[in-house]
């Protein structure tokens, strides 16, 4: 539809256009999005082994409830494999430590199932659940006679209870003190400062403490159909391709056959 002046409306603002010389698009005209997505270089997955993982537990401390914790969802990755965002969504309810079972809820594709867990990092977890309770418990207020004031004044006096109270009802299995969930992002810096702190030379982030379980369990010979079940892979294929990228045992096996007298 044309307006008083005679002008289309898709006329009304002109299109600024500047061509340049062929030999000077190139280096004005950028690259595509996809093709700048294709040039981020993909690092290959490397495996720690059991004395890496050990330091970088001991690189947590022992003894406070941050360390503690830290301790415990290092040992969670390590022996099941989840992603860090299972592993961060995770009630107390989910976990059956005595019989050795994690039920993740909301996997990827928002599939549920439920995954293995051994003695050894159920007896660290169950260390964290002890804590935890004590960290998050509730403040304890005294019986006063007298008009409410201070601390004990409004709905804390008549509940006789605080924040962590609520917290500790509602709050996921690693927490913060006050009973926030913990963000990814803050577990992969803290990985990588404690892989630092541990001396380990590795790339060290929460996707490769799955990718050790992983490489471990077909190390031991544990059957595809299970590491698939345990890793929440849709399929058996996803699950080969993903040990073939991690540990290419049948390359190496062929290769390692072959015999050479040397000089």
């Amino acid at each position: 539809m044309a307006n008083e002046a005679g002008q289309s409306r898709g006329s009304q603002t002109p299109a600024l256009r500047v061509v340049f010389p062929p030999e000077m698009s190139g280096d004005i005209v950028s690259s595509p999005p996809a093709e700048r997505r294709r040039l981020k270089r993909r690092l290959p997955p490397e495996v720690l082994t059991d004395a890496e993982v050990g330091a970088l537990m001991e690189a947590c401390g022992r003894y406070t409830p941050t360390a503690i914790r830290n301790r415990a969802l290092i040992a969670l990755l390590y022996r099941t494999g989840l992603r860090i965002n299972e592993a961060l969504s995770l009630y107390p309810k989910d976990l059956d430590l005595e019989g050795g079972s994690v039920r993740v809820l909301n996997g990827k594709g928002g599939k549920a199932r439920t995954v293995g867990l051994d003695p050894g990092a159920a007896a660290v977890i169950q260390r964290w659940l002890g804590t935890r309770s004590q960290w998050l418990a509730p403040p304890v207020y005294p019986i006063v006679s007298g008009p409410p004031t201070g601390p004990q004044s409004g709905r804390a006096r008549q509940c006789g209870l605080g924040i962590g109270s609520v917290a500790f009802g509602r709050s996921p299995v690693f927490c913060t003190h006050h009973g926030h969930p913990m963000a990814a992002a803050f577990v992969r810096r803290l990985l990588k400062r404690l892989a630092r702190r541990a001396g380990i030379e590795k790339r060290v982030h929460a996707h490769g403490l799955r990718h050790t379980h992983a490489a471990q369990l077909r190390a031991e010979g544990v059957d595809i159909a299970i590491i698939s079940k345990q890793l929440g892979h849709a399929s058996i294929t996803t699950t080969a391709c993903y040990l073939d990228h991690l540990a290419p045992r049948a390359v190496i096996a062929a290769i390692r056959r072959r015999t050479w007298t040397g000089e």
